[in-house]
């Protein structure tokens, strides 16, 4: 569930950012309001400062019903990067002007700006220039389509050429829905001289090196299966993993999810490697396991404890919906790993 903030700072200002909160509620949000004057009941104690560096940790967007300076002041010193700042937004006291402050894209200041004017019958104000000019915005496409984006000094240079009028290119292992956006030149990883010396690329594969200057566009797609000897501790599964990874060649920003038996979901290595690399986990039963179709690296040791041929092969393709390994087992100090990628495609709106 996402969390936002709304903090206001007068009666009038409460007012709205009740109004904030019915309507995010009701969409699903949680959120978690405050109000800070010496002239209303119920005033924040804390300073405001400690309240914002508080929310910084723990919600995905901020509203600042009052001035922008006071926002500013609260926010600046808490800003780190567009991949992890939260939304920042304002809205003046009246209700005339929502400011989309911080992270217009990756995090959804933009859109939230635009939700949130059209709640209170406020304009939008948006300063990022790709949607003032109606351009494609290569960061808000890696966050729909769930893809990590890096490196952003080259994310930058993407978007100034592609308001320059320049040709970008566009390389992809995987096929999409839609037109490739206007400015955007469909290129050949095999040709890199003859495309475009800037481009976005979506792949998991770390040779892919289409243009002089990539822009790696990595969905969080693939699935590590995991099987390990018990009591293995969070950095022997690290480990592991990094071994499979570094042998598919594949960015460790790919994988999305983790699986093995139901004999390992209480394995404490596991969960704690996957809560630290923030991947859900997920359990399959023998039955379930055995029904998975294709060919899997057989283990008698493994099959006589578990039931099961291949423990982290199958784990893997099942997590994965039935999707081709790229990654056989590799094992590394008691620690099993394969990798497997499903079928997806990309989406321009």
């Amino acid at each position: 569930m996402r969390t936002l903030a709304v903090i206001s700072f007068s009666l009038t200002g409460c007012v709205l950012a009740e109004r904030i909160r019915e309507h995010f509620k009701s969409c699903g949000w949680q959120v978690k309001t405050a109000v800070k004057s010496v002239y209303l009941p119920d005033s924040l104690e804390l300073p405001l400062k400690e309240w914002t560096r508080q929310r910084f940790a723990d919600c995905e967007a901020i509203c600042f019903v009052g001035a922008c300076g006071i926002a500013v002041r609260s926010i600046a010193p808490f800003i780190k990067s567009k991949k992890t700042d939260p939304a920042v937004l304002t809205v003046d006291e009246c209700g005339q002007y929502v400011v989309a402050l911080l992270s217009g894209h990756l995090g959804g200041a933009n859109e939230l700006a635009k939700e949130t004017a059209q709640i209170l019958g406020a304009n939008a104000v948006v300063t990022t220039a790709t949607d003032l000019h109606g351009k494609f915005a290569v960061d808000v496409f890696a966050k729909k389509n769930d893809c990590a984006i890096f490196p952003m000094t080259a994310a930058k240079a993407f978007s100034a050429a592609l308001l320059a009028g320049e040709p970008v290119g566009f390389y992809s292992d995987f096929p999409w829905e839609g037109e490739l956006p206007e400015g955007m030149v469909l290129a050949r990883e095999e040709a890199p001289s003859k495309n475009p010396a800037i481009g976005a690329a979506v792949t998991v594969r770390k040779d892919c090196k289409p243009f002089a200057q990539t822009v790696y566009l990595v969905p969080k797609i693939v699935a590590v299966g995991l099987g390990c000897k018990k009591g293995k501790d969070t950095q022997a599964i690290e480990r592991g993993v990094r071994k499979a990874v570094q042998q598919a060649g594949i960015w460790p920003q790919a994988l999305g999810r983790a699986a093995s038996i139901c004999l390992k979901a209480e394995e404490e290595g596991i969960q704690q490697w996957c809560e630290s690399a923030d991947l859900p986990y997920e359990t399959y039963t023998r039955e379930e396991l055995l029904t998975v179709p294709g060919e899997f690296t057989s283990s008698e040791f493994v099959r006589g404890i578990t039931g099961v041929d291949s423990v982290c092969e199958r784990s893997a393709a099942k997590a994965g919906n039935a999707g081709r390994l790229i990654q056989r087992k590799t094992a590394e100090d008691g620690v099993t790993c394969a990798l497997a990628l499903p079928d997806w495609r990309i989406r321009f709106e």
